[in-house]
């Protein structure tokens, strides 16, 4: 009897030995996993900051659309233009270099966004639900409507809504003014940029073209390229904003970068240069 008692009595240490020796091992393993899954957390933080991915690669690649006062090039082909200044400015203090990148077709700008063709859209764009769901974007920097272009000597004829219903319509693909003419019903054919629904018009292709004000502006009346075009009835009035990928670290940069340059007074100077400041939106 107490040699079958001895012989329990080893075996059951050899049991609680061989338990306290496995415990170690599997907490080596689950502190390995541990650590590896916080490796691939920080990993994937690193993978999701477009700052990081626009600070490795050097450059911050900036979507646009010819649109004077804008985005437009000087007579060396540069690119100039309140947004485009202002894009310098912002890639300047996130050290890297701009590049400005032409959105053929403005309706694919989110997939551009998406693909990393772009690294921000950044022209004069509205700050749309459809923009708001698809992007991320910037807190708002100017107030803009949307406004019906014709011919100046037909303008006295549609000062009104309710003027324009059986006018032919050009207007941008996938711009608030295309989203505008069809929410209220009119018949628009959609073209490449403002510049084309304008050229549509003086053409007479089109009987009239849904821009941004901001555009008109600048583009008609007297002493413009389109001096026999005017500007009449706004359709909408709106707000611009820079637009990032969705959950995009850069977008909360961009806001603290416009605070600071209008605290400096930088933003006003800018949009004065370029005879805009009169709609800027303030920067807190």
């Amino acid at each position: 009897m107490k040699k079958f008692f001895c012989c329990f009595l080893a075996l059951s240490l050899f049991l609680i030995l061989t338990g306290c020796g496995g415990q170690p091992s599997s907490g080596g393993s689950d502190a390995g996993s541990s650590a590896a899954a916080s490796s691939g957390e920080s990993s994937q933080t690193a993978d999701d900051s477009d700052l990081a991915y626009v600070q490795n690669k050097g450059t911050l690649i900036v979507g646009i659309t010819e649109f004077e006062p804008m985005d437009y090039q000087d007579e060396d082909g540069q690119w100039i233009g309140f947004d485009a200044d202002m894009a310098k400015a912002f890639a300047k203090s996130l050290g890297v270099e701009p590049k400005f990148q032409l959105i053929a077709d403005w309706d694919s700008k989110v997939m551009e966004l998406e693909g990393k063709t772009v690294d921000v859209v950044w022209n004069g764009m509205t700050l749309t639900e459809e923009v708001l769901a698809s992007m991320s974007c910037s807190n708002p920097y100017y107030y803009n409507a949307q406004v019906v272009v014709v011919p100046a000597d037909k303008a006295e004829q549609y000062q009104t809504e309710e003027s324009l219903a059986g006018l032919r319509f050009a207007a941008e693909n996938g711009s608030a003014g295309q989203a505008v003419a069809e929410e209220k019903s009119l018949a628009v054919t959609p073209v490449q940029d403002q510049a084309a629904a304008l050229l549509e018009v003086a053409s007479g292709n089109a009987d009239a073209a849904v821009i941004d004000y901001l555009m008109a502006r600048a583009m008609t009346g007297e002493g413009t390229s389109y001096a026999d075009l005017a500007c009449t009835v706004r359709l909408s009035e709106e707000q611009y904003g820079v637009g990032f990928r969705k959950g995009s670290d850069l977008t909360k940069m961009l806001n603290e970068f416009f605070a600071e340059q209008y605290a400096a007074g930088e933003m006003q100077k800018l949009a004065e240069t370029y005879g805009i400041a009169d709609s800027l939106v303030e920067q807190k």
